[in-house]
């Protein structure tokens, strides 16, 4: 029958009464919206709701669908035992999207129980999923449920696995509501979870514009960089909504937008009425040129840093003899380097090192683009269809500065060093979302697996940054 509605609405369980109590009143407006868009959702009698949540089983490299035959929940965690839900999952549904996605060539994983058990992956309902839940169920939703995990795939490949959603969901004999779940900005206030930084309102009001309006284009084309800096969870969720109602007359409605404890929730309804939109293989195949004629500039733009080190990877996975090192970078004195390795605005690969382990800067970046893309523990190692995709950045590093405290620390000037017991983490300076030296410091902690409130030792450099 196919998609009849779509949501995207917030999750923070204190919008819920039982959660809220006092503080109910200060999330007024966002109660009052998603009690009415869940009225408008049921009026269109939906069999079955899928709910794209960033607070599942989230993967780097796929959509994770849950294919549990039950799924059930509570907000027990957030104070709130007897919020619970149980519901039937609607598995014909499951199959039609595995096998719509696969058709695509879009990285999915089914989840089931023993997928669950190899990866810890617990058998409960995320928040994501269950404040939606909450209110479609107080508005007298008894059907099935479908729940889907956003996966860290770039753009092109989320807006994909909406017009995925939207075929399987046009196969299937049941109605389907689409829900995407996510917060926006969490940096609206001093006191938001993530700080403050101005832009966050900046990207909340982009995002809040471009749903009244359907401009899916606006969408797909908002800097990277404001997303990134607005410490958002929901602009992913909001790719696959707008892919599963790309090619379809659609009339877009904001019920409300505020950000009462520093983050925004805007809740927002999507039906097909309106005038015919675009095809969508033509949006997406725009899309896909931009992105071909962005990466053909860069290559045209780079740097003889940068493009030794993307010619030494190339080179390296194609199993081709390593080209010879530039009489530039032979020539320049010791230093220590990293090489960042990005894929479609999303980090492949990042290894370096602090103080030179070579003859020269050459050396060590060849060394060091290797590493990025073979050795990145994070990651899998780079193969030979992904290189054309591949943009790369050249970070030479000055000797490190011991320093006293973190007055002497600037996050886009100075990469920091923290350092305990042995242990040791770096963060370079000039990093999207890294606005505060609080941040900075915190994440170096973190990766190095440094407690909080260690009597931490901390260094700084400075880099030169090529592109």
């Amino acid at each position: 029958m196919g998609v009849v509605f779509g949501g995207f609405v917030p999750h923070p369980p204190i919008i819920v009464p039982a959660v809220g109590k006092n503080n109910l009143a200060k999330a007024k407006n966002t109660v009052e919206g998603m009690r009415a868009w869940a009225q408008e959702c049921l009026a269109n009698k939906p069999d079955t709701i899928v709910i794209i949540s960033p607070h599942g089983p989230v993967f780097q490299d796929a959509i994770m669908i849950t294919a549990f035959p039950r799924i059930s929940g509570s907000l027990s965690s957030f104070g709130a035992p007897d919020v619970r839900i149980d519901r039937e999952n609607d598995l014909s549904l499951v199959q039609a999207i595995a096998d719509e996605a696969r058709r695509r060539d879009i990285s999915i994983g089914v989840l089931d129980k023993e997928l669950a058990k190899e990866f810890d992956i617990p058998l409960t309902l995320d928040h994501g999923t269950m404040v939606p839940l909450y209110f479609l169920s107080e508005a007298g939703f008894q059907g099935k449920v479908l729940p889907i995990a956003m996966g860290l795939l770039p753009r092109e490949q989320l807006y994909a696995f909406g017009m995925a959603l939207r075929d399987a969901m046009a196969k299937v004999e049941q109605a389907v509501a689409l829900v995407a779940s996510g917060d926006l900005s969490h940096r609206l206030s001093p006191d938001a979870p993530a700080g403050y930084n101005p832009l966050g309102r900046e990207f909340d009001a982009a995002v809040e514009q471009a749903f009244a309006q359907w401009d899916i284009e606006a969408m797909l084309n908002m800097d990277e960089n404001l997303c990134e800096t607005a410490g958002e969870c929901g602009f992913r969720p909001l790719l696959m909504l707008a892919g599963a109602f790309d090619n379809a007359g659609v009339k877009s409605r904001v019920y409300s937008y505020e950000g009462p404890f520093g983050v925004g929730y805007m809740v927002a309804s999507i039906t097909g009425e309106g005038e015919k939109q675009p095809p969508s293989e033509d949006r997406l195949t725009k899309y896909r040129r931009q992105l071909q004629s962005q990466l053909e500039q860069v290559r045209q733009n780079e740097s003889i840093y940068v493009r030794f080190a993307r010619q030494t990877l190339e080179a390296y996975v194609r199993e081709e003899e390593l080209p010879p090192i530039p009489a530039e970078l032979s020539a320049s004195a010791p230093a220590g380097a990293f090489v960042s390795i990005k894929k479609k605005g999303q980090l492949r690969g990042c290894i370096g090192t602090i103080a030179p382990t070579q003859d020269n800067v050459g050396e060590e970046i060849r060394h060091n683009a290797i590493s990025a893309g073979a050795n990145d523990p994070r990651f899998f190692p780079v193969e030979a269809e992904e290189l054309d995709d591949l943009v790369y950045s050249v970070d030479v590093l000055s000797p490190e500065e011991p320093i006293d405290s973190m007055d002497a620390l600037d996050p886009q000037r100075y990469g920091v060093i923290v350092r305990f017991q042995g242990r040791q983490g770096l963060l370079l300076p000039m990093l999207d979302g890294v606005d505060t030296v609080e941040e900075q410091v915190d994440i170096a902690r973190q990766k190095a697996g440094i407690a909080e409130g260690a009597p931490i030792k901390l260094s700084r450099f400075e880099v030169i940054r090529h592109h």
